[in-house]
């Protein structure tokens, strides 16, 4: 059996017999919504209706192909906590070891450094170039404050805090307000509306919508751009005292002004040195590519036909955090400047897993647990499904995309332009 597009968004069998050979369809059975981007000449196709966890392996398998995935995992038992996923990982993944960490400061601050001055000489055709490693290396700053935001970086919080704020500061984020929030989408990772990372539009939702903020949507969560869509998270979450309680508040104004008083100190001083055109190319470009590698992280890792967003009465931590996160393999200058953030299943099973042993906590997962894991290596394929299919929330299927009623001329081109293949 095979799969392939049936129309935008729905996947059907394809049979290898002649005659009505698949499954039969139940009332509230899970449909997997697996995308194949090049659809094919079909003979008695119908909708596949049955749930992940019924399928056979060699289906799995197959299915995984079709997404451009290397597998993708059983679902996990209803028993399964994630104190026993925990509990079965070797402690010393949790030790902190103060030399990896502040490497790691040193690591970044050199790229980002060797970054700048790469692109002070480069001419006008290489800077793109430079800007990606640029914007990389920007990425690695994030790695160092998110680890401190776990409290996985220093025995001593202050020191987390401080290296916090200074590591976040270049970045324009304030550390408190992403500490506070980002630990509120671990707690609710893959449940539907709570998880402030990223979640599926609704219906509901959509039905609100006028003209311009319908076409807002499509364009920005329904193409390539959806990949510079936590630039949207980044400015809508973390500067706003009203999302925070009184409690939180003064933490919060902490770090805003740390952050408000770099960007009063560095732009004026960047665009006086360098102009505005050195403001562009010397900051913004790069603070662009880091966004890159903020949304396709979080989107990658988070995002899959297969994987369901949960209403809070049916969300399952233990099935969030270990199937519902995918493990992606990124080039290795990218696992190196950015600090093995992609070995990403881990630090959600246990966010307090620094980032130098999340490989050793992977192979432990993967030893213990790999038949429910999902894995891939960065690819078309994926990035494609994510931005062309995965948008509305499905409680049947998981996700079908803005044009699920009638295709749109905006998903037909990019399913026609976007490549299909699963390398890059």
């Amino acid at each position: 059996m095979s799969f392939a597009l049936a129309r935008p968004g729905a996947l059907r069998p394809v049979s290898t017999q002649r005659g009505p050979s698949v499954r039969v369809a139940k009332p509230g059975l899970l449909r997997v919504p697996a995308i194949a981007a090049r659809p094919r000449v079909q003979t008695n196709a119908a909708a596949l209706t049955v749930p992940v966890n019924q399928l056979t392996d060699e289906e799995r398998a197959q299915l995984a192909r079709e997404l451009g995935y290397k597998s993708i995992g059983r679902e996990l038992p209803d028993d399964v906590t994630l104190t026993d996923i925990v509990k079965s990982m070797p402690s010393e993944v949790f030790e902190l070891d103060h030399g990896k960490a502040w490497r790691a400061v040193l690591v970044s601050i050199t790229a980002m450094a060797a970054s700048l001055y790469l692109i002070s000489i480069s001419p006008w055709y290489l800077l793109p170039f430079a800007w990606a490693l640029a914007g990389t290396a920007f990425t690695g700053f994030f790695v160092v404050g998110h680890d401190c935001g776990h409290r996985s970086f220093h025995t001593n919080n202050l020191v987390e805090d401080i290296v916090g704020h200074v590591m976040f500061a270049p970045l324009i984020y304030p550390f408190e307000p992403w500490r506070i929030k980002h630990n509120h989408h671990h707690a609710h990772t893959n449940k539907l509306v709570e998880d402030t990372a990223w979640h599926p539009v609704t219906e509901a939702e959509m039905a609100k919508w006028d003209p311009t903020t319908a076409a807002f949507f499509r364009v920005f969560l329904g193409t390539p751009l959806k990949l510079w869509a936590s630039v949207g998270h980044w400015l809508v979450w973390h500067f706003d005292l009203k999302k925070y309680t009184p409690k939180q508040q003064t933490r919060v104004i902490i770090s805003l002004a740390v952050v408000y008083g770099f960007m009063a100190v560095a732009f004026p001083a960047l665009v006086y040195y360098t102009g505005w055109w050195g403001f562009v190319k010397y900051w913004l470009m790069p603070w662009l590519g880091y966004h890159f590698w903020m949304s396709t992280f979080t989107v990658v890792h988070h995002t899959a036909p297969h994987i369901p967003f949960k209403k809070a009465e049916k969300w399952n931590a233990a099935k969030a955090q270990l199937s519902g996160t995918v493990h992606c393999d990124f080039p290795e200058w990218v696992e190196f400047l950015t600090h093995d953030i992609s070995w990403h299943v881990p630090h959600h099973v246990s966010s307090k897993i620094p980032w130098y042993n999340l490989r050793k906590a992977t192979e432990s997962l993967r030893q213990n647990w790999g038949e429910y894991m999902t894995e891939c290596t960065f690819n078309w394929r994926v990035v494609k499904n994510i931005c062309t299919e995965c948008h509305v929330y499905d409680e049947v299927v998981n996700y079908k995309p803005f044009d699920f009623k009638q295709e749109e001329t905006l998903f037909a081109v990019q399913r026609k332009i976007i490549p299909d293949s699963a390398t890059y």
